[in-house]
């Protein structure tokens, strides 16, 4: 959507249906009973926003029988009519599943172009999309998208002659015709992804051979996981209190605490009633969250729909083969405890300590420190501290020490050895003793 000097003028509306229902779109509703009314309505005009709409009204429908045609009644469309020309808005979002002939009889009814959640995220994607990769990935999305709402709706969808003048017979409709270029634009893009797909696990097959470990982080939208990876990574990653401020993914190499060197991965941030198209074409973006060796889960515990976010993110990664439950696989970190009271904070710290989560503030830098501990353990075995002593003979093993621990004292003895207190993983540690041949 381009934005000129003056922004778009829109309306926002979220409808509220009963727990139990299926909507004309075929989409269940049990993820929006499940969160909270207002915390979607403040998602709603936050997506908006991200592309830079102007919110003139925004209010929740309770919707308790959704129509076949327009999902909403016409008591309320009439309503809605009204304040769409009293604000002089061009666009109206609708936060639910719409389907063709739902959005297109409330374009007619309200005299202005309706977006239901999924094209409101294509069109922030398609916004945000950088790299040649992700671009191609949002425009098969969009004509995934477009592919199912090709209705009769416009003139120009007739019946094409087959022939010139009068002697040909029928040929295929218009809307045919569109949805033939329609296959055939899908099928090239599909094409060009799985090359992409190829080249990507070129990538992560060379990385194979130099065994670093991959650490995706991932976590609902505007969770703060590019704050985090340029705390982390010095990456200049755009870092913005925004839905879906960054998209494109980027890998960055650190080096952990105790010498461990592993490759950091910032992912596109994950929303509730993600299309499943969308994570279709995305696949390849995040089968780097499927290769993870660990998956970092960044919550935003300020925001109030925390626990619901967190429910979403943990059923994506779920359809995408990872296992959330398992300890060794997923770190919880609970990231902007400096926006909580005081009082909530220290509550929030202790059940974090109790429940092997991490607490910080990416943004502050704040339990930066303990993270990476938390991350080199999980990679490379519990860290543990030492006296060791390197004889003269062995003491050619002193850079890959410096570089595998974290050396707290050093002695230089008088007969040409040293003294260490040294502090590596357990995997370190190991490769120590393999190298100097003896345990310690």
């Amino acid at each position: 959507m381009v934005n000129d000097d003056a922004p778009t003028r829109a309306i926002a509306i979220t409808p509220v249906l009963p727990a139990h229902t299926k909507d004309k779109a075929g989409e269940s509703t049990e993820s929006e009973a499940r969160r909270a009314p207002d915390a979607r309505q403040a998602e709603t005009t936050g997506l908006a926003r991200a592309i830079g709409l102007d919110i003139r009204h925004s209010e929740i429908v309770v919707v308790n029988r959704p129509r076949p045609g327009t999902l909403i009644g016409s008591g309320k469309i009439a309503e809605l009519a009204e304040i769409v020309d009293e604000t002089e808005s061009e666009v109206v979002i609708v936060d639910h599943p719409l389907s063709p002939v739902q959005q297109r009889n409330l374009e007619r009814e309200l005299k202005a172009k309706v977006l239901d959640r999924t094209g409101l995220i294509l069109e922030i994607f398609g916004e945000r999309a950088r790299t040649k990769e992700g671009t191609l990935q949002v425009e098969l999305a969009h004509l995934e998208y477009q592919r199912g709402r090709l209705v009769r709706s416009w003139t120009h969808l007739e019946r094409q002659r087959g022939g010139a003048g009068f002697l040909g017979g029928p040929g295929e409709t218009q809307i045919e015709a569109d949805r033939r270029i329609l296959r055939e634009k899908i099928a090239k893009l599909k094409r060009e992804l799985e090359q992409v797909r190829r080249t990507r696990e070129l990538h992560r097959a060379k990385r194979r051979k130099v065994p670093y470990p991959i650490v995706s982080i991932v976590g609902y939208t505007n969770a703060g996981k590019s704050t985090l990876f340029n705390t982390l990574t010095g990456a200049g990653v755009l870092a913005q209190d925004m839905l879906f401020a960054t998209l494109d993914p980027t890998l960055r190499r650190l080096k952990l605490p105790h010498g461990t060197d592993a490759i950091f991965s910032d992912t596109v941030g994950f929303i509730s009633e993600l299309p499943t198209h969308l994570v279709a074409a995305f696949r390849a973006t995040l089968e780097e969250v499927v290769e993870a060796d660990l998956v970092v889960h960044l919550r935003d515990m300020s925001d109030p729909d925390a626990a619901a976010q967190a429910e979403d993110v943990a059923a994506i990664l779920t359809d995408l083969g990872v296992q959330v439950d398992d300890d060794r696989k997923v770190l919880e970190v609970w990231n902007k405890m400096n926006r909580l009271a005081p009082e909530d904070r220290g509550k929030r710290e202790a059940q974090a300590a109790a429940s092997n989560i991490v607490a910080i503030s990416a943004a502050e830098g704040r339990g930066i420190d303990e993270l990476l501990r938390a991350i080199e353990e999980r990679l490379a075995g519990a860290i543990r501290t030492v006296d060791l002593t390197l004889s003269p003979a062995e003491l050619r093993q002193l850079d890959w020490i410096y570089s595998n621990g974290d050396v707290r004292s050093r002695t230089d003895e008088e007969d040409g050895s040293v003294t260490f207190e040294i502090a590596m993983t357990g995997e370190a540690m190991a490769a120590l003793q393999r190298r100097l041949e003896r345990a310690f």
